[in-house]
């Protein structure tokens, strides 16, 4: 059996579904991060240090999107386990260090393909089923991306301004027409901090562009995010959006496809 250790939830879903029918076959698949988990924010356990350590190929985001584990993923790769890193197989795509490549499910069809190659090279599964299982789930997602414009379509191009509480969806805005208007923390990170200025600042653009909403991750606090909305007046929405993680068991956001269509509805509903 080969031990596939995942990072994060939503890397984790999307690594299960794209070998289908071989896991719990041929390939474990275990992933560090729980839904809901931040992974900016989350701090690993000795156990999920042991599993990423022990795996036959460990799967990671990169760019510090792991934040707290990343000096574990550098020991690990330094032992010597196979790392498949998403951001390195993206490069000539990547927007300025930003780590979320996957809010863009056409980035992520081009990852899940060079990592059906590096799974191959470092283990002994079968390419041809390997091959086979991710053909299906690539299709998958090519689907979710016309499904999401489809969502998106009946926004006009003067409303396809995004305010978000962190710079978190810049490659969903580059992909589907959007501009990042504003954020309130301007950090690809969520643990970074916002001032006061900075806060008023942003009040004031949403309130001069007549911006109606922000975008809000699941897996953080609301609460800056509606005292911005506060302080611009009028009636600007806060609506929560699984950019960072997946939603619970039953939410219809407890898979990365799942995930993607229920953001885009909820972006389409506050903007339409």
């Amino acid at each position: 059996m080969t031990e596939i250790v995942v990072t994060t939830a939503i890397l984790g879903d999307i690594v299960t579904a794209a070998l289908g029918e071989m896991v719990g076959d041929t390939v474990a698949v275990d992933v560090v991060m729980p839904p809901g988990a931040d992974p900016h924010e989350f701090a690993p356990s000795a156990r999920d240090a042991e599993a990423m350590e022990n795996a036959d190929v460990l799967v990671v985001n990169g760019l510090a999107a792991e934040g707290a584990m990343t000096d574990i993923i550098a020991n690990v790769r330094d032992g010597g386990t196979d790392v498949f890193t998403v951001t390195d197989a993206l490069r000539g795509r990547l927007i300025d260090g930003d780590p979320h490549v996957w809010l863009d499910p056409d980035a992520m069809a081009t990852a899940v393909t060079a990592f059906a190659d590096a799974l191959v090279a470092a283990t002994d599964l079968d390419r041809a089923a390997v091959e086979r299982n991710v053909a299906v789930y690539v299709d998958e997602l090519r689907a979710l991306d016309e499904s999401i414009s489809t969502t998106l379509a009946p926004i006009p191009p003067s409303r396809r301004a995004l305010v978000t509480d962190h710079d978190a969806l810049a490659y969903f805005a580059r992909r589907y027409g959007f501009t990042v208007n504003g954020t309130v923390i301007s950090s690809v990170s969520t643990t970074a901090e916002a001032s006061a200025a900075d806060l008023e600042t942003l009040a004031a653009l949403i309130r001069d562009e007549g911006l109606p909403a922000i975008f809000v991750e699941t897996s953080e606090s609301d609460r800056l995010a509606r005292a911005v909305a506060d302080a611009a007046g009028g009636d600007v929405a806060v609506v929560r959006l699984f950019t960072g993680s997946l939603g619970a068991p039953g939410s219809g956001a407890d898979t990365y496809i799942g995930a993607m269509l229920v953001n885009a509805e909820r972006i389409a509903e506050a903007l339409s």
